[in-house]
């Protein structure tokens, strides 16, 4: 069965999470694995078009009940008019999650993907949580700095 990869960051990014996320997209195309995403601006939209710029398949799991917004560079567009709740179904569509970016949705991806338990979460950029009683990183969540570190670190590719 194919890869997929859900990669999930801010509509409002920095440049620098635009560019990690454009290359993300591009790596993973290259690795053949489908990159799922929200379909809409931001990391959204720079995962789509780095994936597509590679020939890759770009799967938007859009917020609307249309496909009013989407991001031209999806393949594949599922309007699901649940609002919000389409962070859940992004998170469990991935054989790994790739966080770009923080903003409050992105933390919600973040969260659901570590609750769910089942997969890889790999945060790139963007905020970095905390035990608040002792001030050391959350465990389980995988912290890298760059695009290359980022796919090395889902594991899906163990030979690399």
């Amino acid at each position: 069965m194919t890869i997929q990869v859900a990669v999930c960051g801010p509509r409002d990014c920095t440049g620098e999470d635009e560019s990690n996320a454009r290359e993300v997209g591009r790596l993973l195309a290259e690795r053949g694995a489908v990159v799922i995403c929200g379909g809409y601006t931001g990391v959204m939209a720079a995962v789509a078009s780095g994936a597509r710029s590679a020939g890759g398949t770009v799967v938007g799991i859009l917020s609307r009940a249309d496909r009013e917004y989407a991001n031209p560079d999806l393949s594949i567009v599922i309007p699901t008019g649940v609002g919000e709740a389409r962070n859940s179904i992004i998170v469990n569509s991935g054989d790994a999650v790739i966080v770009i970016g923080g903003s409050w949705g992105t933390l919600s991806e973040l969260a659901l993907a570590m609750r769910r338990g089942r997969v890889p979460v790999v945060q790139l950029g963007g905020w970095r949580l905390v035990d608040d009683r002792a001030g050391h990183p959350v465990a389980g969540v995988r912290y890298v700095s760059s695009p290359r570190e980022a796919l090395a670190a889902t594991g899906c590719w163990p030979d690399r």
